[in-house]
């Protein structure tokens, strides 16, 4: 843990910086709703790694780079409350659940999906993705235009309420629940942090959508109960979950879950989605490497599965960068609940900090030509993000997004078969495909069109192997040693099916190392548990 944030350190410690030319009232709430992005490059620019800003009363004080990004998320939730600072989103989940609920209530509704995002269930989800993006596409016929984001938008409602929601959200509600979703989506307001109860038509209709959503839901309880074949989606552990004082979830709980779910595998990713399709069609170059990946891996006809999607490594690294460069969440905010210290300076009780991926992931000191798309960056040879929360797209810390893994994993399912039946071309002239900062979800701008073109020759080839024994076994060393980082580990459980002899992780998430001096025979398994691991949470020390 860094040192920077330290409880003992004397109270003589100066503030921080603070952003000059505050208006009245307002302070820096123009500039900054104009262009988050730009006015936070402005301010580290201007003041270093943390400075001071204020939107209407509230004190902002924004940290960046490894270092305050380390300090932010490592400090304890009664220092730094993330539960504070979201109370944007009590309107959408409900009053008392996940932000709003008590610290030991809300502990106790994360771990209740937990299991539907843990390695066992998330292998079924692969087929799943596929089946969808097939049923998409399946009257596109040989070339038309399509809105990249709108479609990206409906394929990942359906692929996540599919994996997540179960079937009757898919096939019985799905033009319904996307209008509730959409009203709530466009609800995540930058206004409703400070106000989020004003009587706007945007907030009407998002109330609306919330009260017609939990109609649908005890509705849909209600028939689950009758049946007598049980589902094994998050709706119905949702329903059989109980807190550790017996009592189960209410409707209005249940409801404002299954919203945290889907934020949770949707929100975010159709942004993610529409900009590595542009990305890629901008740039023949970097759509050619990945082709030939994918027309090497799969061939024509290759099966799509969780495994095979572990072994396309350019694909995965062209995801990560366009994450670098476009993170959904351009800041993370926590409210300071006691004074919070980082080198020599005092952030007092009252204000809220905040972390931005898209400014860290723009320092030239870590990420060099921080501009330029190189998904090279994250090769062997190059491990740019190597650096302890440098790379922060998925937030960090105990708090990191636990569906990360579901996320790389819709994204990689979705482009191993678009990218294979299909060639993108760019409608509009490349410059005018941007980020639109008016959203707190930062998506490309409508209209976002692309030209589609059927692919007619795919290259045929084995499927090549990405894993090397031979390298993996003669490295140096006779021994080895797994470190944990508690802080980290969110009990996803995919160290324990990748290395059963090495792992255990019990029902409540808790993961026990069960061997403390391994055999070397278990190398190899234990580097595969350190690789997939979602929160990076596990280290290999070869002696």
């Amino acid at each position: 843990m860094t040192p920077a944030n330290n409880d003992n350190a004397v109270s003589t410690l100066k503030e921080p910086p603070k952003m000059p030319s505050a208006l009245p009232f307002i302070g820096h709430m123009l500039e900054f709703g104009k262009n988050p992005f730009e006015y936070m490059v402005k301010l580290r620019n201007t003041l270093g790694e943390i400075g001071e800003f204020r939107m209407f009363h509230q004190k902002m004080v924004l940290m960046t780079g490894p270092e305050a990004n380390e300090a932010f998320f490592r400090a304890p939730d009664d220092q730094l409350d993330q539960s504070q600072a979201y109370k944007i989103m009590t309107p959408i989940f409900g009053k008392g659940v996940v932000f709003d609920a008590p610290p030991h209530k809300k502990d106790q509704q994360l771990k209740m999906l937990m299991p539907v995002l843990r390695d066992k269930p998330m292998r079924g989800y692969a087929q799943v993705i596929v089946q969808e993006v097939e049923q998409m596409i399946a009257d596109w016929g040989d070339a038309g235009e399509i809105d990249l984001l709108e479609f990206m938008k409906e394929l990942t409602i359906y692929t996540s309420s599919h994996c997540l929601l179960g079937d009757e959200f898919r096939y019985e509600l799905n033009e319904e629940f996307a209008k509730i979703y959409h009203d709530l989506e466009k609800g995540v307001n930058p206004l409703a942090f400070v106000f989020p109860y004003l009587p706007l038509p945007v907030f009407r209709r998002r109330d609306k959508a919330r009260a017609r959503l939990q109609e649908l839901v005890t509705d849909i309880i209600a028939k689950r109960a009758n049946k007598s074949e049980k589902s094994e989606d998050a709706f119905q552990l949702l329903i059989e979950s109980k807190y550790d004082d017996g009592t189960g979830l209410s409707a209005h709980e249940i409801t404002g879950m299954l919203i945290g779910t889907i934020f949770a595998g949707h929100h975010t990713t159709a942004g993610t989605a529409a900009w590595t399709l542009l990305e890629l069609a901008r740039r023949p170059e970097a759509m050619v490497k990945v082709l030939t990946e994918l027309d090497t891996h799969f061939g024509v006809d290759g099966e799509v599965t969780f495994q095979s999607l572990r072994e396309i490594p350019i694909l995965e690294n062209v995801v990560k960068e366009v994450l670098r460069l476009h993170p959904p969440l351009i800041f993370l905010i926590r409210k300071v609940m006691r004074d919070f210290h980082f080198k020599g300076v005092t952030v007092k009780a009252g204000k809220y900090v905040c972390a931005s991926p898209r400014v860290s992931h723009r320092i030239a000191e870590v990420f060099p030509d921080p501009e330029k798309f190189d998904p090279e960056r994250y090769s062997e040879s190059r491990q740019e993000d190597a650096k302890p929360f440098s790379w922060i797209a998925f937030g960090g810390g105990k708090h990191k997004c636990t569906g990360n893994a579901f996320a790389m994993l819709q994204l990689k399912a979705i482009f191993s078969i678009l990218l294979r039946r299909y060639t993108f071309e760019l409608v509009d002239d490349k410059d005018k495909y941007q980020d639109d900062f008016t959203q707190m979800v930062v998506q490309p701008l409508s209209p976002c069109r692309v030209r589609y073109i059927k692919r007619t020759l795919i290259k045929e080839a084995a499927t090549e192997s990405t894993t090397s024994s031979a390298q993996e076994n003669s490295q140096a060393g006779t021994s080895f040693q797994i470190k944990i980082d508690r802080e980290l580990c969110q009990g996803h459980a995919t160290c324990m099916t990748e290395a059963p002899e090495l792992f255990n992780v019990d029902e409540a998430g808790n993961l026990t190392v069960l061997q403390e001096r391994p055999s070397l025979a278990l190398l190899t398994k234990a580097q595969q548990a350190e690789k997939y691991c979602p929160t990076k949470a596990i280290k290999i020390e070869i002696n």
